[in-house]
């Protein structure tokens, strides 16, 4: 994976000419590196920097030595949408998209960023694509806005030609089926009952049209058994308003049976999808499946290794400038494979060695 380092070189400081002792890409450098070795704070970053002086100064200019926690506060606070689309500038260099990749985009929401005297919260919608494993972009719900306006966005930045877009119900809408069609991908689109009567539609499809395939697969782990059914209609008579789905061809069904081993409890439901991709029930089932690896791949791990929930970062743009950090930071650590070590591993010998921090960031 190549660095991102060269991607923020360019970047507009947003600072004051009398306020800027400390290089912009410096201070950016110091605060990537001190994530990736476990930083979750200001504080922490100058501590790292303090601690790692002599090591950072063989590749950093550091004109005025380390900056000071309020210099990262203030930095990360003013920096606007720059440092995110710098981001995926890198990203989508490096991704090496194949046709039929799952292209999961879910939002999570920044717990700690609420402010007790402001309703206004930070929530992200993300891009995850499973097979490169990586987080390809991010962008931020406006205050008074939500998904349904921030998912277009991030589309709109990212190339997701041939890659199979899975979005969860509050994206199931025609102009984002419209977007992803315009940008020659595929889309399934989980449906509840925001979308009218295209769900009951659904339903009575299956009820009362023939079935153009069927899937069944069974897999054990984690202390449960789970069978999953995938059933596919592509006869669309019974979808009134299918027209203004752009590139829709079939309507999905999966009906997932959970045995748990240690309570001996079965768990069962059904869930409905629309798609534009053929009615093949064994690619809609795997790509469905796929669909959790944005909550465990990526949400899962912010929350557990990075402790993203508890971030307290209020200030202007600083909660969605380190959350870009955190993403940067969780790219690198999964795609460094000289080590089979977890995330947690990687951040500890990253933090020991500055050899492999060095490796990491490809310095």
């Amino acid at each position: 994976m190549e660095s991102p380092l060269h991607y923020f070189s360019g970047m507009k400081d947003p600072r004051i000419n009398r306020t800027k002792a400390h290089l912009l890409e410096d201070i950016i450098v110091i605060a990537i590196l001190s994530v990736i070795c476990g930083a979750e704070t200001w504080n922490d970053m100058e501590d790292f920097g303090t601690e790692k002086e002599i090591w950072l100064r063989t590749f950093l200019k550091l004109p005025e030595g380390i900056p000071s926690h309020d210099t990262f506060n203030r930095v990360f606070s003013l920096l606007d949408p720059k440092l995110q689309d710098a981001f995926i500038q890198w990203t989508c260099s490096v991704a090496r998209l194949t046709d039929g990749e799952v292209i999961n985009i879910d939002g999570k929401t920044i717990c700690g960023s609420r402010d007790k005297n402001k309703k206004s919260i930070v929530h992200m919608v993300s891009a995850w694509a499973n097979v490169n494993n990586i987080v390809l972009g991010q962008v931020k719900v406006d205050d008074k806005s939500n998904e349904i306006t921030a998912i277009p966005e991030l589309l709109n930045l990212l190339v997701l030609k041939g890659c199979i877009v899975t979005i969860d119900a509050m994206g199931c809408q025609k102009e984002i089926a419209s977007s992803i069609i315009s940008g020659e991908a595929d889309y399934i689109l989980a449906l509840k009952g925001n979308q009218g009567n295209l769900l009951e539609q659904t339903e009575d499809s299956f009820r009362f049209l023939d079935v153009a395939s069927v899937h069944e697969e069974t897999d054990a782990g984690h202390g449960r058994v789970e069978r999953r059914v995938c059933t596919v209609v592509k006869d669309l008579s019974m979808i009134e308003q299918k027209q203004q789905w752009e590139g829709l061809k079939c309507l999905v069904k999966i009906e997932p049976e959970r045995y748990i081993k240690s309570s001996g409890k079965m768990e069962k439901e059904t869930r409905y999808y629309i798609s534009s991709l053929p009615a093949d029930a064994v690619l809609l089932n795997k790509s469905i499946r796929l669909h959790w690896g944005v909550e465990n791949k990526l949400h899962w791990t912010l929350d557990v290794s990075f402790n993203e929930d508890n971030s307290r970062k209020r200030a202007g743009h600083a909660a969605q400038n380190f959350s870009v950090v955190n993403r940067i930071a969780l790219n690198l650590l999964k795609n460094e494979m000289s080590t089979k070590r977890g995330i947690k591993g990687k951040r500890l010998k990253a933090a020991w060695s500055n050899t492999y921090l060095g490796k990491i960031l490809k310095i």
